[in-house]
């Protein structure tokens, strides 16, 4: 299902459910009650994923500070994910939407078919309070950025 127009900031975030590394499935709503922040990148093991993955990662004491749970997307299956992870160690899950239902929902699936470089808050009720679609994916949001957009959450 894609929606007719694209989410936006103030809608009600979609609910999802992905399987995950850990061998768990997560669901967005499970988190009710806390700030999610939603990545979608691009690929595991990319230089700039990677960079991104391990900006966050080092900093998981500023969004625990502001109860934010992160949940990191891409269309690479688990066993990808698996690997991505313990090599670097991520404290948070990397889902697996290698149909790309989700980044659909989202509006972030690309030209090239692959997920953009996007990043959703949303609320404790489920409402995104904040979103960035990039457009090349070269860079990435910095994490004082989106502590602040949970912040105002």
């Amino acid at each position: 299902m894609v929606a007719s127009k694209p989410v936006d900031v103030g809608d009600l975030a979609p609910d999802f459910t992905l399987p995950g590394t850990s061998n768990k499935k997560y669901s967005l709503s499970q988190f009710r009650g806390q700030t999610v922040v939603l990545v979608f990148y691009p690929g595991d093991d990319t230089l700039v994923c990677t960079k991104q993955l391990c900006a966050y990662n080092n900093e998981l004491n500023q969004f625990a500070s502001v109860n934010a749970q992160i949940l990191a997307i891409s269309a690479q299956d688990i066993a990808s994910h698996e690997a991505f992870s313990a090599k670097h160690g991520y404290q948070f899950p990397l889902l697996s939407d290698t149909e790309k239902t989700v980044a659909s929902l989202y509006s972030v699936v690309g030209l090239l078919g692959l997920p953009r470089r996007s990043v959703f808050v949303v609320d404790a009720k489920g409402v995104i309070k904040y979103a960035h679609r990039a457009v090349l994916g070269v860079t990435f949001r910095p994490v004082s950025e989106l502590i602040e957009a949970v912040a105002k959450a």
